[in-house]
């Protein structure tokens, strides 16, 4: 427990909204406590590239700890949030520690949204971290080498469930690495035994876009031979498949769930109101409702104008919490949360990606893409990975290499001496 008279910031969470926070105190007159149940900030947009071999994990994660470079008011605590003392002030972590603060800021983001279905948790693979993708990469690799390996017709079927951003981008890229990277790679299988599917329960991708947008991605995810199967939702996954709401079922050897997000299980018990998905309530000025000095952004929270789960409404909301904080300090009244709408995005493969920055302002195609590149390597944290990220993208997408691009090799269990591949 801290004994300074410095006011002292608990952030909990080092996503979008935790990082924006944090920085956003640089300059008050507090020290700054970041915690993360991880010693890395995982930059989300771009985990599909992880699942789908184009970026190495590293790319897209940078260490925590080294915030405190550029911010000698902040110092890191790998640790895990499992109670809210409010009455004291105090926070409670999962290894018995205890901390006491003056202003919490719940930044923790969400996980993988189930939704009770049966054999979901236990068959399906997500995307929501880094481990997560790179479980997917290796399973890819692994049902490849199966399949390579077998006599006769062997097929790897992927099924996405889920048509939004996260489960185009992935249809995409899988796609293109099928038909790019793996093609020559895996003489021994036909051009047609890789099968990627992807279903959802509505009638159109990506429904927060325009429908041109929606259109386009279709079209695009058709053209890479993406199969896609509108208006039936998955009711249960198997080992062998999944079975939909209108009776049929699709074989699969690797199925990826990318219906939606949840809160934690954990934040049941910080004594915060929640709504009926978990998320955090938070009124006007992003305080949660009833508590003082008790913060939320980004994913986690609930905000009356309810805001999308997206990156750009938990920079900003970050951003003002850290600066909600600075005022009060000062003596000032709060202010209420403006969220300006800078547009939001999604990319379909190379030279293919939809854009939609107002309802009259909407981009496709390759001048789509390449903004989409720009911002995205800018968005990262630290030169080294916007380095990579920008060579790898060259290497994968760019002139006469993207056919021949080698991609990012997943773990793949090695052979047993006696011949066996379990």
């Amino acid at each position: 427990m801290s004994t300074s008279t410095t006011p002292h910031v608990i952030i909990v969470g080092g996503g979008f909204a935790g990082v924006a926070a944090l920085r956003a105190l640089r300059h008050a007159p507090v020290t700054v406590t970041l915690i993360d149940r991880h010693i890395y900030n995982t930059f989300q947009p771009l985990l599909y590239q992880v699942a789908t071999s184009g970026l190495n994990p590293g790319d897209v994660t940078f260490f925590l700890r080294s915030l405190r470079r550029t911010q000698p008011n902040a110092s890191f605590y790998h640790g895990l949030l499992t109670r809210i003392h409010a009455d004291k002030r105090e926070i409670e972590l999962h290894d018995g520690e205890t901390m006491a603060y003056d202003y919490l800021v719940l930044a923790n983001g969400v996980g993988t949204n189930f939704f009770g279905t049966p054999g979901a948790e236990e068959y399906s693979k997500s995307l929501y971290s880094r481990s997560q993708a790179m479980r997917i990469r290796d399973e890819l690799f692994t049902q490849m080498e199966k399949a390579a390996a077998s006599e006769g017709d062997a097929e790897v079927r992927v099924v996405i469930a889920g048509g939004g951003a996260t489960g185009v981008e992935m249809a995409g890229a899988l796609a293109e690495l099928r038909d790019q990277a793996l093609r020559d790679a895996y003489p021994e299988l036909r051009a047609d035994s890789v099968t990627i599917t992807l279903v959802h329960r509505g009638a159109e991708l990506l429904k927060p876009f325009a429908g041109r947008l929606r259109r386009y991605a279709a079209k695009s995810l058709r053209k890479r031979n993406v199969v896609l199967r509108f208006g039936a939702g998955v009711t249960e996954v198997t080992e062998t498949g999944v079975c939909l709401s209108d009776g049929n079922t699709i074989p699969a050897e690797l199925v990826i769930w990318a219906t939606g997000v949840t809160a934690h299980p954990e934040v049941a018990e910080w004594g915060v109101p929640q709504t009926q998905g978990g998320r955090i309530t938070v009124d006007a000025t992003l305080a949660v409702t009833g508590r003082d000095r008790i913060y939320a952004a980004g994913d986690i929270a609930a905000s009356p104008d309810d805001l999308a789960q997206l990156a750009q409404p938990a920079i900003q909301g970050g951003d003002h919490i850290g600066r909600q904080i600075a005022r009060d300090l000062e003596g000032l009244e709060p202010e209420t949360f403006v969220y300006h709408d800078k547009g939001t995005m999604a990319t379909i493969g190379r030279y293919s990606a939809v854009v939609q920055l107002s309802s009259r302002t909407t981009m496709t195609g390759f001048p789509a893409w390449l903004l989409w590149v720009g911002i995205h390597i800018y968005s990262l944290l630290g030169n080294g990975n916007r380095v990579a990220t920008m060579v790898r993208f060259f290497l994968h997408y760019g002139g006469p290499w993207y056919k021949r691009a080698v991609p990012i090799v997943g773990e793949v269990r090695p052979v047993r001496p006696n011949g066996d591949r379990p």
